[in-house]
Formats: C-alpha cells, sequence, structure tokens
C-alpha cells in the first residue's frame, strides 16, 4: 500500500512548495498587468469612436457631400473605394506574380535582390513615398492632385506586403504536390496556376486583405498625390482631386467646430468597421474554403 501511495506521488511530480507559487504568481500578475496596459488605451480608443461616431450617424451622412466643415461623407466614402479599389487592381497582378517567381523561380540571386527591395520599401515611411510621387506624378507628369496619383502610391505601398506574403503562403505548398503533378505530364503554368495557387489561397486572400486594410487606413500619402475635394468623383484620373476618409479625420479632428469634429469621429467609425468586416468575411470565407 504505502510503495502504491509512493509511486503516485512520483507521478504526481514534486510539490512546488510556497516560493514557487509565490513566483506563479508574480508571474500571473506581471502578465496580466502588461495586457492591461495594452487592452486599456485599445479599448479607450474603440469605445470613443464608437459612441461618438454612431452619435453622429445620420441619413444625409452617407446620401450629401462635405459642406467645408460641415455636410455629410458621401465624397469621402467614394473617394476611398475609388482610391482603395484602383490601388488593389494595380497591386494584386504585380505582388502576387512577383510571389510566384519568388517561390517558384526566386533562388537565385535576382531573387535575393527582389526580396532585399521588398524588405526596404516595407519599411520606407509613406510619407516619403507620397512626396515622391508629388514630385514624380503631381509636378513632372503634370497629373496635379488626382484619383490616379493616390492609386499609383498605395499600389507601389502594399505590393511588397503581397509579394511577400505570397510568397511565404505558395511556399507552405509542399513539394510533393509538385512533383506529383509533375509526374503526370503537367507543365509549369498548370502547376503553378491551376495546384500551388489555388492551395495557397487562404495565404495568399490574407495578403490582400492586408494590404486593403493599409490602403484604406493611409494619409499621408494621399495628402500628397489625391489632395482634397468637397465634391464627388467626376470619373477623371487626373487633373481632378478626391476625397477620402482619412482625411476627415486627420483635418477636421483639428477644427474649433463640432461639426467637424462629428465628421471626424463618423470617418473614424466607417474606416474601423470597413476594416473589422473585411476581416471578419475573409476569415468565413477561409473557413468554408478549408472545410469544402
Amino acid at each position: 500500500m504505502s510503495a502504491a501511495l509512493d509511486m503516485h506521488s512520483s507521478l504526481a511530480g514534486p510539490d512546488l512548495g510556497p516560493r514557487r507559487r509565490l513566483y506563479s504568481a508574480i508571474g500571473w500578475g506581471l502578465c496580466s498587468f502588461a495586457f492591461l496596459l495594452i487592452a486599456a488605451p485599445l479599448i479607450d480608443i474603440v469605445w470613443v469612436v464608437v459612441s461618438k461616431g454612431l452619435s453622429a450617424f445620420s441619413w444625409t451622412l452617407f446620401t450629401t457631400v462635405t459642406n467645408g466643415t460641415s455636410g455629410g461623407l458621401l465624397n469621402a466614402i467614394t473617394g476611398t473605394i475609388l482610391l482603395s479599389g484602383g490601388a488593389l487592381i494595380i497591386a494584386v497582378p504585380i505582388g502576387v506574380g512577383a510571389g510566384i517567381y519568388l517561390s517558384e523561380y526566386g533562388n537565385n540571386n535576382l531573387g535575393a535582390v527582389i526580396r532585399f527591395l521588398s524588405d526596404v520599401l516595407t519599411g520606407t515611411p509613406s510619407i516619403v513615398l507620397g512626396y515622391f510621387s508629388y514630385i514624380t506624378f503631381v509636378i513632372t507628369l503634370g497629373w496635379q492632385f488626382s484619383a490616379l496619383a493616390g492609386m499609383i502610391t498605395l499600389a507601389i505601398m502594399i505590393v511588397p506586403y503581397l509579394a511577400r506574403i505570397s510568397e511565404l503562403a505558395l511556399r507552405g505548398v509542399p513539394n510533393t504536390v509538385r512533383e506529383a503533378t509533375f509526374a503526370l505530364g503537367a507543365k509549369d503554368p498548370t502547376v503553378v496556376f491551376k495546384i500551388v495557387l489555388p492551395s495557397a489561397f487562404p495565404g495568399v486572400l490574407t495578403g490582400i486583405l492586408l494590404a486593403l486594410a493599409i490602403s484604406v487606413g493611409e494619409t499621408a500619402p494621399l495628402i500628397y498625390t489625391a489632395g482634397w475635394s468637397n465634391f464627388l468623383w467626376n470619373g477623371k484620373f487626373t487633373h481632378e482631386p478626391v476625397g477620402y476618409l482619412t482625411f476627415v479625420i486627420w483635418n477636421f479632428i483639428n477644427q474649433p467646430f463640432e461639426s467637424a469634429h462629428a465628421l471626424a469621429f463618423a470617418a473614424a467609425f466607417l474606416v474601423m468597421l470597413v476594416v473589422l468586416i473585411i476581416n471578419v468575411g475573409v476569415r468565413v470565407a477561409i473557413r468554408k474554403r478549408s472545410f469544402a
């Protein structure tokens, strides 16, 4: 009987003792305090934006354009959709194509140079890209403040994210899948576009999601390229500025008018809501695809 009890105590492990339990409690306390340091400001920001943003919501917010520091956000909403959508149309083929090259054929000096330049471009401040685009598109090419200059600037910013995330997603596909497809007589385009790329689709879609979130939340490069307009986009890609939500957040919150503050908080809530909806929607789509 005593031998069985000794064996049970040995399997249960030694008693940690009061000192070990004290250290464990202190460690958990420090972790909880660190979590609160991070979570409390985030919760406060979300609460302020949601409460003040919702209070500013009205039907006219979505049906009228901005009038000075009052009015609605129809011009800013359509401009944000235009700029982010145009940036994705430009950047997705380039970024995903670069990711395919780096994953499938980039184990050489050219691939190393592309990876290095992507990392450098990722770490470049967005305002620097905005100033570069201002000199190149607005001044040199004479486009003035315009939607196309803003689109290209945002595309330049998000291409390296798309390239590196797409590369990692494609490298996650086992080589045995490629080898089996080649063994059946398939050519490189078939292997890449019908086997490898569909298998890596969730990761590639995650990269597109990140790129979209970045483009929706950017302000600095658009100030130098898209400018600002109180009017709806008239269909011109050059020589006409456009409105966008982040300009309202950045500029209107500094105005000494309650109407301007209301528009700023409403725009901030819309940006946050759009990013949240995109994240949830893509996660649901990825989960359905993984179970299909």
